[in-house]
């Protein structure tokens, strides 16, 4: 089972542009999208974000969406895949209220939730790991690939060195998992730890 970062968008934040990136795992029965960034803007995040969308990307047969979070730029995508099930912990989707979610983006019809309760396997290879921090609801995305564990952590934090050095309790449980990659939504390189 292979895993490809997709390069959705970029996004202003403090003046610098932080790329979004979301992961196509790829299986037989189809492809299972890990976030979806997004495929049109409002001009209120215009003004804020100053996103910047890149072409939709090639994912293939898409049979299930799983939403680290349900932030903007993490599930702008969702509405590509009305009718597809998307699996989200269920405080998330309960705290996914304006002012602080794009409610339009997150309940949309056709919208087809799997709501999930802390960690839980999902498919053959793949499962979630409940991460609270960012949002109430964070989750990261475990896949057994072809090379060993990776863990998709979304915003699990925006910084590497957190990351690196286990910042958190949420990325204390990734470390836990001795993972061969942790990528993050908003870095184009992963994190490849060396164990001893």
């Amino acid at each position: 089972m292979g895993v490809l970062p997709l390069h959705f968008c970029d996004v202003t934040v403090e003046g610098e542009l932080w790329p979004v990136y979301g992961w196509a795992i790829d299986r037989p029965e189809g492809t299972i999208l890990v976030d979806t960034g997004m495929i049109d803007s409002t001009p209120e995040l215009d003004r804020e974000w100053g996103p910047r969308l890149r072409p939709w990307p090639q994912v293939g047969n898409v049979t299930a969406v799983i939403n680290t979070h349900l932030h903007f730029d993490h599930c702008g995508g969702n509405r590509r895949f009305a009718g597809t099930p998307t699996y989200v912990q269920r405080v998330e989707l309960e705290a996914a209220l304006a002012p602080d979610y794009l409610e339009e983006w997150v309940r949309f019809p056709g919208a087809t939730y799997v709501e999930i309760d802390g960690d839980a396997d999902l498919f053959d290879g793949v499962s979630v790991l409940f991460t609270p921090g960012h949002s109430a609801g964070h989750q990261a995305v475990v896949v057994d690939a072809d090379d060993g564990l990776v863990v998709l952590g979304g915003d699990v934090t925006h910084s590497m060195r957190e990351l690196i050095d286990g910042a958190t309790t949420s990325i204390r449980r990734i470390h836990d998992l001795k993972p061969v990659r942790v990528y993050l939504a908003h870095d184009e390189k992963p994190w490849v730890p060396v164990y001893d």
